[in-house]
């Protein structure tokens, strides 16, 4: 019996475990079987393949037995995930419900979740810029949150090597504060687009309306044909995975070419219930999960842990990992583990409508959404009564009025004869939040899920810097659509609760000393040295990009090291 056990001990055990199969979890499998690991990937959903397992993808809008709308009594049942913007009839599948893995709020969020593997990497917005040295050296300038240990020179390569595997699109702009990257040709701005953006640029000094940069092949490259990914064909039904793999996404990409290093065991419907740290061996031995289908307890084994759950689901992994040497969560002895959490605030809107460039309009989509507005609030210095600033979304579009006045023969022929109608503008902010000590996540120390997980709580909410950052945000976009000539402007402040952003960031952050951070520059615990978070999870502060990319690239950075350790005896 003794040597049965042992024999079933080895065939769990791996040189890597990889918790999670999203955006960063896909990099961490691919970059650890490339380099020869036997790697186990843990995802706690369904599996989902590349191009097998996407049901609507070809569906045409009158297959949709609700014609694209979610039915009101799922809507009614689930609240919460009913406000994204992405949970459509075409999509909701890769959605979890709100009973699913009910949370506790003790402020609102919104938790957005996509629990199948390649997780929220299938349905993310795409868009991709790099940070520049004034979004690490934020912290440092103005005091909040600790100093990142890394700067731009740090993760610049590793942008660089990620961003030629996915495939980014985008133009050099050559604006110090949105560093270019290694490029496909952009997705162009349309004339209003276009208008708007030679507005800004002669009328202010260090603003800009750029070409949005995206996860779309433009332009496929001789590696892209290689993971079998052809060029994005426009069609903007990416919610519900590509069956062309026209843009990034783990499903499509990493995971496919991990598994064909024949490294990859890819092991779904496992739930993570904690990391196993072992007091008399001083590390981390393996991971312990729940069967979601059986309910089996069984633990796996690994000389290096990647915890890339997503950043919520991160948090509440290593909180529930306790020991009798991590009696507040593994490598917790600073205590900040599942502090100053922050995300960003989607919550302001303004449109406006324009008159002019009445000769043109727009034909087929534009999967990379129109422009962005890089930051220019608190860049290089701090000048509102904010700390740090927004980036902003941008986009113009012309749709067609139909008269529907009339009776009989006169409302046939109004009907039969819709006309162009005037441009629509609009614009979306994408403000940084200050981490805060006070916005937590902790433990329910009664209530526990179906996987025998405590329930997680969440203390996060907006402050004072966000409503000031907001009202400037609406006064400045005022200000340049009405310079732009711009007419029937209106903002619109959603009020709506943290969560919505899917940006959350924070709570097992990156710092310099141990005593205020929970890893260190390579995203290795300070304090578990074979235990690694490159996911959200692990951002000291959330500047104003969307994150996936900088994720991807700290990934490849962690990874590479880690290896390096491992040859090196550190990691044992």
């Amino acid at each position: 019996m003794a040597n049965l056990n042992v024999d079933s001990a080895k065939q769990r055990t791996y040189d890597a475990i990889v918790i999670g199969s999203g955006m960063s979890g896909g990099w961490a499998a691919k970059e650890f079987t490339e380099k020869g690991l036997n790697t186990l990937m843990l995802e706690r959903g369904r599996d989902v393949k590349h191009n097998i397992n996407y049901p609507t993808t070809n569906m045409y809008p009158w297959e949709f037995e609700h014609r694209g709308e979610v039915p009101y009594d799922i809507q009614q049942a689930n609240p919460v995930i009913s406000r994204c913007y992405a949970f459509r009839e075409d999509a909701m599948h890769f959605f979890v419900k709100d009973t699913e893995h009910p949370y506790i709020q003790d402020k609102p969020f919104d938790w957005i979740r996509g629990y199948q593997v390649g997780g929220k990497s299938l349905m993310w917005a795409r868009q991709t810029q790099r940070w520049s040295d004034y979004d690490f050296e934020g912290p440092a300038r103005d005091g909040f949150a600790v100093d990142w240990p890394i700067r731009y020179k740090d993760i610049a390569p590793w942008y660089s090597y990620v961003e030629k595997f996915a495939g980014i699109s985008g133009n050099k702009d050559g604006l110090d504060n949105l560093p270019d990257g290694e490029f496909l040709p952009a997705f162009p701005l349309n004339s209003v687009e276009n208008y708007f953006s030679k507005v800004v640029s002669n009328n202010y000094a260090g603003r800009n309306v750029i070409s949005a940069r995206c996860a779309h092949l433009s332009v496929p490259q001789p590696i892209h044909i290689q993971q079998g990914r052809v060029q994005c064909q426009r069609r903007v039904l990416c919610q519900r995975g590509c069956p062309f793999g026209g843009y990034f996404s783990a499903n499509s990409t990493t995971i496919p070419w991990a598994l064909k290093t024949g490294k990859l065991t890819l092991r779904p419907y496992s739930v993570v219930q904690e990391v196993i740290y072992d007091d008399k061996k001083g590390k981390a031995t393996g991971v312990r999960i729940m069967d979601a289908q059986t309910k089996q307890v069984i633990e796996y084994y690994a000389k290096v842990i990647f915890v890339n759950a997503a950043a919520i689901n991160t948090n509440l992994v290593l909180l529930n990992s306790k020991s009798q040497r991590f009696p507040k969560g593994l490598g917790n002895d600073s205590g900040v583990l599942g502090k100053y959490v922050a995300f960003h605030n989607y919550s302001a809107r303004i449109s406006a409508e324009y008159d002019g460039e009445m000769e043109w309009t727009t034909d087929g989509r534009n999967p990379a959404g129109g422009g962005y507005i890089p930051r220019f609030r608190n860049v290089k210095k701090q000048e509102t009564g904010f700390l740090r600033g927004y980036a902003a979304g941008f986009s113009a579009h012309r749709g067609m009025d139909t008269n529907s006045s009339g009776v009989g023969k006169n409302l046939k022929e109004n009907l039969g004869h819709p006309t162009l109608s005037n441009w629509k503008v609009g614009s979306h902010m994408m403000g940084e939040t200050i981490p805060k000590e006070t916005n937590t996540l902790t433990l329910d120390t009664t209530k526990k899920d179906d996987w025998g997980v405590p329930l997680l709580k969440f203390n996060i909410a907006y402050d004072d810097n966000d409503a000031k950052m907001k009202q400037d945000y609406f006064e400045q976009m005022t200000e340049m659509f009405t310079k732009a000539g711009f007419k029937n402007i209106q903002t619109n402040d959603s009020k709506q609760a943290p969560g919505l952003d899917i940006h959350e960031m924070g709570g097992a952050r990156m710092g310099n000393d141990a005593k205020t951070s929970i890893l260190n520059k390579w995203n290795q615990m300070h304090a578990c040295n074979n235990v690694f978070v490159t996911d959200g999870a692990c951002m000291t502060s959330t500047s104003t990009q969307n994150p996936s990319l900088t994720y991807m690239a700290l990934t490849a950075r962690a990874v590479d090291y880690a290896v390096s350790e491992m040859k090196k005896g550190n990691i044992a």
